[in-house]
This record gives C-alpha cells, structure tokens and sequence, in this order.
C-alpha cells in the first residue's frame, strides 16, 4: 500500500455498528509512500499516525485505489472502487416464567434486492427449575441461539443467489 499527501484513507470499523472513518494524509513517514502515515480524520479533526491494516483502503486524488481490502481489489491492474454498507439487525427479547425467546430480524441487507423478505432467526431459552432466577443468562442464550440461526439464513440466501448468478447449486463453508 501506497500513499502521498492529500490522498483520503477509509477505514472499516472493526466494532460492529461503528462507523466507517475517513481521513486525509497530512503526512507521509516513508519516501517510496508505504506506511505509517499521519491522517487527519474528517470525524473529529483528530491527527494520529495510521499502519493501515486489510480494512483500510487508500483513495489517491485521481480517484484511484491503493488496495488493502477485498473491497478495493479489482482485477490486476484495474482499481475498483471501494463499498460501503450499514445492515442493521433488530433483536427483539421476550421473558416470562423462566423462558426467553430471542428473534433476530435483518432488516436492511439482502432484502434490498426486493423479491426475499425480511431474513430472521428464533433462539429459546429455559431455566432449570431449581436455578436462581437470572434474565440476563436466557437472554444471552436466546439472543445468541436466535443470532446463529439468522446467520444460517443469511448463509443459506447467499448460497441461493450464488446458484441464480452461476446455475450451479452452491455451498458457503460455515
């Protein structure tokens, strides 16, 4: 990866829901461009010396991208732009007598492309009748049940867009 002065940096977040950063290099350490560099964030106004890592995605004043992400490679020698996008999941949690049921529903996503609903995913969970009265212990275990069978469904309707595009039927490694 390489940078001059005036090139932008975006960085992906690597918390889920945070935001996607921008900045613009102010400074470059190395002669040949390579990192760290000094990027002044959009955000904030904030200076701090940046080590770009496989998130980040080096624009130059010519539009052009420096790579560093799958999102910036294009085939050699050609750069793709990079995306970004927000997907937001709501996690709705119901308790009573010792039952938690958790349902994890993506609402934006691949719903986007209009002919699939809304994809979801239902997690339970129970005490022991002899166990202490704790929600927030059934709330993880159904909220964490209910998120690993959304992301089997967002696995599933992935490999069924992969198989309409190639006609090929289609596997995702889980």
């Amino acid at each position: 990866m390489k940078a001059s002065v005036g090139d932008r940096i975006v960085t992906a977040s690597g918390v889920v829901g945070a935001a996607v950063r921008e900045g613009v290099v102010v400074s470059v350490r190395n002669a040949d461009g390579s990192p760290p560099y000094l990027v002044r964030w959009a955000d904030t106004g904030d200076e701090s010396l940046v080590f770009p890592g496989p998130d980040t995605v080096v624009r130059h004043d010519d539009g052009g991208d420096a790579g560093g992400s799958a999102a910036g490679r294009g085939t050699p020698g050609t750069s793709a732009p990079a995306r970004s996008t927000t997907w937001h999941v709501q996690l709705t949690l119901v308790e009573s007598a010792g039952s938690t049921t958790a349902e994890a529903t993506l609402l934006a996503g691949p719903a986007e492309h209009g002919d699939v609903g809304p994809l979801r995913g239902v997690g339970h969970a129970r005490k022991d009748p002899g166990d202490e009265e704790v929600p927030v212990i059934g709330d993880e275990v159904a909220a964490g049940r209910a998120l690993r069978r959304l992301a089997d469904a967002l696995l599933g309707q992935a490999e069924e867009d992969i198989a309409a595009r190639t006609g090929s039927k289609a596997q995702v490694h889980r």
